[in-house]
C-alpha cells in the first residue's frame, strides 16, 4: 500500500468503533503516527477506547507487538552469546521482589539477563523503586550502559530508555488517565514489546490471580498466560508460563527497602519459603528452554546451587556496583557487618502486631497489607507521587506457619501515623486454623513446563 493508500487517522479509529479488526497496515499506520506526533490526544484517547470496547484478537495483538518494538531500537547482542539472553516477566503483586533474586541468579547460572523493569502503582510495587532504596543505584541507563552491564557482569535492572518502544510510553500514560488499562490486547501488547525489544530469546512470565493483583481468580489468568505465550510466541521468543496465587503477599515483606532486604536474604540462601520457590522454578524453566540443562529438576539443583554457595549474591553485589552503588556500600549491603548496620532507607519507627489466637497461618490477606504499605507512602495512588522507600509491611511468618497467642506475626515500618481502619484491616487479614495439620493453598497453581 503506498502513502497515498494508507487510511487516515479517522478512518483507523473507525474501524474498531465498528467492531472490525484492524489489518496489519491499520496497526503500523497508526503507531508510526503517534510516534512522529501526527496523532491528537483526542484521537489516541479514541483508538483505545473503540480497542478497549472490542478488543484485539491474537493476531492485531501481535501486529501491534511488533509495531510498537520497531517504533524505537532494540538491544542487539553478540554473536557468540546472543542466544543465552532471556528474561522474566510478572502481571505483578503484593511483594513480589523474584526480579531482585532471578536476574542475578540466572546470570550466576551463566545465562544473560537485560531485565527492564517499571515502577509500582497502585497495588502493585515496582522493581526500580525497590532498588531505588539502595543509596547510588542508577535506574536510567542508556542503552550502550545496558550492552556493557549485561556482557561484563550478565545482568542489569534498569528502567525503559526513550528508545525503546517509544509507542508504548505514549500508549501507557494515555491509557492510565482514559479508563482503558484494563484491555487485554494493549496488556499484552505493552508487556511484550519491551521483552522483544531487549532482544531476548527465552521468556518465563509469572501471571499472577488473586486478591493482591488485577486478574482476581484464576480462569482470568489462565487466560491472559495464554495469550501471552501466543503473542510472544509470534512474534519470535520462545515463552513459559508460570501462574501463581497473589491471596497472600509473596514472601514476607511489602514495602520496597524491606523487600530489598528479603531478596538479599534469599540470595544468601535462606528467606521466604514462597519466594525461593518461585525463584528456583523460573529459572529452572528458562534454563531448561535454553537448553542448558536437559530438564527442569537439574535447572532447580542449579539454582538452588547458586543462591545458596554465594554466586548470585555476587553477582547482585557486581550489578548495584556496576549501576552506581558505591563499593563499600555494596559491600556491607550484600555482607552485613556484626551490628547487621542496614545501608538502605530506614523508616524511623515500627509498630508490632501479635495474634489473638493459635493455630496454623492459612493466609495474611494481600489487600489488607497492600492497601497499608501505599498509605505508609510505599506505594503510589498517582504516577506523580513521592514515595516514602523506608516504609512498609514485614510479615515475621508465611502460610504454613504455626503461632502462638501474642506472638508478634507482624512489624510495621512507618514514618506516618498509621491510620486505624487499616490497621484493625490488616489485624483481621490473618487466617488462623486451630487445626495445625490443615492444608494451605500452594503458591503455584499451573506451569506450562
Amino acid at each position: 500500500m503506498t502513502n497515498q493508500d494508507e487510511k487516515s487517522i479517522p478512518e483507523i479509529i473507525g474501524i474498531k468503533r465498528d467492531g472490525s479488526a484492524f489489518s496489519e497496515d491499520d496497526i503500523r499506520v497508526f503507531i508510526s503516527k503517534l510516534v512522529a506526533g501526527d496523532v491528537s490526544d483526542a484521537q489516541l484517547g479514541a483508538w483505545l477506547m473503540a480497542t478497549c470496547i472490542h478488543g484485539l484478537n491474537v493476531q492485531e495483538t501481535a501486529w501491534l507487538t511488533r509495531a510498537m518494538v520497531e517504533s524505537g531500537v532494540s538491544l542487539e547482542w553478540p554473536k557468540e552469546w546472543r542466544h543465552l539472553v532471556l528474561d522474566k516477566h510478572s502481571t505483578g503483586g503484593v511483594g513480589d521482589k523474584v526480579s531482585l533474586v532471578l536476574a542475578p541468579s540466572l546470570a550466576a547460572a551463566g545465562l544473560k539477563v537485560p531485565m527492564i523493569s517499571g515502577r509500582g502503582l497502585g497495588i502493585t510495587g515496582g522493581t526500580l523503586d525497590k532498588l531505588e532504596s539502595i543509596p547510588g543505584y542508577r535506574v536510567n541507563l542508556s542503552l550502550e550502559e545496558i550492552r556493557s552491564i549485561v556482557e561484563d557482569v550478565g545482568c542489569c535492572i534498569a528502567g525503559q530508555t526513550k528508545d525503546l518502544c517509544p509507542a508504548d510510553k505514549v500508549m501507557y500514560a494515555a491509557r492510565d488517565i482514559t479508563g482503558t488499562v484494563g484491555c487485554l490486547g494493549l496488556i499484552v501488547s505493552s508487556i511484550i514489546s519491551k521483552k522483544v525489544a531487549e532482544g531476548i530469546n527465552q521468556l518465563v512470565m509469572d501471571v499472577k490471580w488473586g486478591e493482591g493483583c488485577y486478574q482476581e481468580t484464576f480462569e482470568e489468568a489462565e487466560k491472559l498466560a495464554d495469550v501471552l505465550v501466543q503473542v510472544s510466541e509470534g512474534v519470535g521468543v520462545k515463552t513459559v508460563a508460570v501462574i501463581s496465587h497473589m491471596e497472600s503477599p509473596l514472601g514476607r515483606c511489602v514495602g520496597n527497602s524491606v523487600e530489598v532486604e528479603e531478596s538479599l536474604d534469599c540470595l544468601r540462601g535462606a528467606g521466604a519459603r514462597d519466594l525461593r520457590e518461585l525463584v528456583i522454578l523460573q529459572g529452572a524453566m528458562l534454563l531448561t528452554s535454553a537448553g542448558k540443562v536437559k530438564n527442569l529438576d537439574m535447572g532447580k539443583e542449579k539454582i538452588a546451587a547458586v543462591l545458596d554457595n554465594g554466586a548470585a549474591l555476587e553477582k547482585f553485589k557486581q550489578m548495584v556496583i556496576s549501576q552506581g552503588v558505591d563499593e563499600e556500600v555494596a559491600k556491607q549491603l550484600c555482607h552485613p557487618d556484626k551490628n547487621n548496620n542496614r545501608v538502605t532507607v530506614t523508616a524511623s519507627n515500627t509498630t508490632s502486631v501479635t495474634a489473638s489466637t493459635s493455630g496454623r497461618v492459612t493466609k495474611i490477606g494481600a489487600g489488607a497489607v497492600a492497601r497499608l504499605a501505599i498509605a505508609l507512602g510505599a506505594g503510589r495512588c498517582h504516577p506523580s507521587d513521592v514515595l516514602d522507600l523506608g516504609a512498609g509491611v514485614e510479615l515475621r511468618v508465611e502460610p504454613g506457619d504455626v503461632v502462638e497467642v501474642g506472638q508478634e506475626w507482624a512489624v510495621i515500618h512507618h514514618n506516618r501515623d498509621i491510620p486505624k481502619q487499616l490497621l484493625s484491616d490488616l489485624k483481621r487479614s490473618i487466617e488462623i486454623n486451630p487445626n495445625t495439620t490443615c492444608s494451605i493453598l500452594p503458591r503455584v497453581s499451573k506451569t506450562s513446563l
